[in-house]
């Protein structure tokens, strides 16, 4: 596992990343992608579905009076395993692009206020990508996707509502932990672009070279 050749799809919220792996994966049909979005679960892993959607329905409104930072964290740490697993069981040499793996659940896990936690330590020791694609969009941009904060989750903002200027500290602080995570990996970041298309072609370009 730790010889394929993987690399890591990252940024913020709203960056459009399940919509970038979609057309990456169609112009490049031999490579294979892994993530924990719906559309990429594979059959027989419902479940990870599920926890998903369990953990925005009812652990999120709940986070810090029905339910801990901790108990958010363990649920969370679900998704990082499955992508490990999913990686070690591939056959064949084929390159993967990978969603977010680790980084962003850890980044959100800090945020939400679990700053240390021993899974995280685990968590960095499992294998690294070769490189990492950080797709970025500004909060400005990513507030009109989420129809001015209508379609946003408690992890993707702070405050008990959805306002404008609590998505915007979050996002930078987002941004911020992220990179951090990943500042000993060779990192590329693609500035926002127009479109999914023109987003493919930049990841693309960077992972096929």
């Amino acid at each position: 596992m730790a010889d394929r050749p993987f690399y890591v799809l990252l940024g913020p919220d709203g960056a459009g990343k399940s919509s970038v792996m979609a057309e990456v994966a169609a112009r490049l049909p031999g490579w294979r992608t892994l993530s924990t979005d719906d559309t990429f679960v594979s059959p027989g892993h419902e479940l990870v579905t599920r926890l998903r959607r369990e953990v925005v329905q009812e652990v999120l409104p709940g986070l810090g009076t029905s339910y801990s930072a901790d108990f958010l964290a363990s649920l969370l740490q679900t998704a990082v395993v499955y992508l490990r697993d999913s990686l070690q069981r591939l056959e064949g040499d084929a390159p993967l692009l990978m969603d977010s793996y680790y980084y962003k659940i850890l980044a959100k896990c800090r945020l939400a206020g679990l700053q240390d936690n021993p899974m995280y330590a685990w968590w960095r020791s499992f294998p690294q990508p070769r490189a990492v694609v950080y797709v970025d969009v500004s909060p400005a941009s990513a507030w009109r996707r989420s129809d001015n904060g209508a379609r946003l989750n408690p992890l993707e903002y702070f405050g008990e509502r959805p306002e404008w200027l609590g998505f915007e500290t979050y996002q930078r602080n987002l941004r911020k932990l992220m990179l951090e995570e990943v500042r000993e990996l060779p990192v590329t970041i693609i500035e926002e672009q127009r479109s999914v298309a023109l987003t493919a072609d930049a990841v693309v370009e960077v992972i096929a070279s």
